[in-house]
């Protein structure tokens, strides 16, 4: 079946997100791992995904931990810079198959205020025709009503989505749905399968 509707998920499929490489950088591997084995991060970042309040978490959890505390308000404070660098590829992917008239929707795990701020510095993630935020919805992948709310927004089968996301787990649960699904590692593997749907010919979906 050729896919009706073709969705991306955002984190490392359109701008990187690695936030170990992140304090790597600030403040070194081995404070870095320090900071990950005491204080769960990830799991503060999951609820920020699910709705919680950006700030209010990221800073409120700093507090708990004054030993880290300038160690974590950077995760709020330069949290742009954990998302980088933008995939170009993917975005011209995304951009070229909209302008042939394909809808592209997003379907990500992000908070409320952190996509919104990220919307103001990536223009790209203002394009889509539609977005499924976690944040916004108070669920998130791999869950399976965040993929039934995707479903009972269109007027076509499962199997006519064809979803992009970096995470096996997410994936799989899509697959499941019956959804067509890409395992994304790198953009040009992406750019191959969505020729091989015949969603672009090999001119569009070159870099």
């Amino acid at each position: 079946m050729t896919p009706e509707i073709v969705i991306f998920d955002i984190g490392n499929v359109l701008i990187g997100w690695n936030p170990e490489a992140h304090f790597d950088r600030r403040i070194g591997a081995a404070r870095r791992k320090a900071l990950f084995a005491e204080v769960d991060l990830h799991a503060m970042n999951e609820q920020i995904d699910l709705g919680a309040p950006f700030r209010d978490s990221i800073y409120g959890l700093a507090d708990r931990h004054p030993e880290w505390r300038a160690e974590i308000r950077d995760w709020h404070d330069s949290w742009i810079e954990m998302i980088t660098p933008v995939i170009d590829h993917s975005v011209t992917l995304l951009r070229r198959l909209r302008a042939k008239g394909v809808p592209v929707f997003a379907l990500s795990n992000f908070g409320v205020e952190s996509y919104a701020f990220a919307q103001t510095r990536f223009d790209f993630l203002n394009e889509f025709d539609r977005e499924f935020i976690s944040g916004r919805m108070g669920v998130m992948k791999p869950d399976v009503r965040i993929y039934t709310a995707v479903e009972d927004s269109v007027e076509c089968a499962p199997g006519a989505l064809l979803f992009a996301d970096d995470r096996a787990d997410n994936i799989a649960a899509a697959a499941a749905r019956g959804w067509q699904t890409h395992l994304f590692d790198h953009p040009q593997g992406w750019a191959d399968r969505l020729v091989a749907a015949g969603l672009l010919t090999q001119t569009e979906a070159a870099p």
